[in-house]
């Protein structure tokens, strides 16, 4: 089976937008997708494009995605890539995708000098820690993730 990785285009909005529910049905997390076909229009293919994405295809069959965004590290002085999401459909898992995906994101940040690529793994979800623990991927102990949203982002930026 072949894997080829290219870029998303706007053609893939609605593509994406299912990988991006798919992904959450597998997280339990479902009832928390507010994304639209026209917030990914606006944030991966507007002016000012916020994220990125690549689709992996099999055989030329879209079986999964990685959208990702530029980030900064203040300790090491560069920018990298954090992984927002990474989904393969269940039946094309094993076959090297999600590999794939994770390779072009690694490329692009050795050929542009960024200094990691970063992302989070929900702490149940073990087939993915083992597959990202066989990429030599490192946990970061001591840290947990603090978020702001909805409510209480609005209620701080009023303060």
């Amino acid at each position: 089976m072949s894997i080829a990785v290219r870029v998303a285009s706007p053609a893939d909005v609605s593509l994406i937008l299912g990988f991006i529910r798919d992904l959450a049905e597998y997280e339990r997390l479902l009832h928390e997708v507010e994304c639209s076909d026209a917030d990914l229009r606006r944030d991966l293919f507007g002016e000012n494009p916020r994220a990125f994405c690549d689709i992996a295809e099999a055989d030329g069959r879209p079986v999964g995605f990685a959208l990702w965004f530029y980030s900064y590290s203040t300790f090491r002085g560069s920018a990298g890539i954090y992984l927002e999401d990474l989904f393969v459909v269940p039946g094309a898992r094993g076959i090297g995708a999600g590999r794939a995906l994770l390779r072009r994101l690694a490329q692009r940040c050795v050929d542009a000098d960024l200094g990691r690529l970063e992302w989070s793994v929900l702490d149940w979800n073990t087939p993915s820690i083992a597959f990202y623990d066989s990429l030599g991927a490192m946990k970061k102990e001591g840290w947990t993730v603090r978020r702001l949203y909805g409510e209480s982002l609005v209620q701080l930026a009023e303060s």
